[in-house]
């Protein structure tokens, strides 16, 4: 019975510490970096600078329930760079483009490079990480909200602050 116990007790372990990837893990297995990364902070003076384009790279459905404030949604899965709002856009003027955690926002980054834009850079962690560390995010109807689209429960995990919503 003890060695059950010992076996039962190892098992446990070992699938815990595979259970839950940190978003270091999460960006270095899905992301190659093709985008450099800017953190939350250095996003936030940029936004009280106003000197940023920022870019929400997830869907519209996520969008409304929050977002970064000034952000313009340019989607995912329909995403191109010849978009209609990206045509006033200044190439050359820093743009931050995020997602929920920033593994869509380097795909939607390197069309944006590819498109002439010079300064991109992809937030890392995303909203969850902008929500994490304190920062307001908005509704669709500019207040400020708790809430947070979480793309799936999977992904929920990576959001430990404000209130994930599916």
């Amino acid at each position: 019975m003890k060695q059950f116990s010992l076996l039962t007790l190892l098992f446990l372990m070992a699938t815990s510490s595979f259970a839950q990837k940190n978003v270091d893990e999460l960006l270095e297995a899905y992301n190659t970096r093709s985008v450099p990364y800017i953190s939350v902070e250095e996003l936030r003076m940029f936004q009280m600078n106003d000197a940023v384009t920022i870019l929400d790279a997830r869907e519209p459905a996520e969008f409304v329930v929050s977002h970064i404030k000034s952000a313009i949604n340019v989607g995912y899965n329909d995403f191109t760079s010849e978009e209609k709002q990206l045509q006033n856009l200044n190439k050359n003027i820093p743009v931050v483009v995020y997602c929920s955690v920033g593994i869509r926002s380097e795909k939607i980054g390197e069309k944006l490079k590819k498109a002439g834009f010079t300064k991109v850079k992809n937030l890392y962690g995303g909203i969850f990480e902008w929500k994490n560390k304190g920062y307001p995010v908005f509704d669709s109807a500019g207040k400020e909200t708790e809430n947070v689209h979480a793309f799936s429960k999977h992904w929920s995990q990576y959001l430990t602050a404000g209130n994930p919503v599916y």
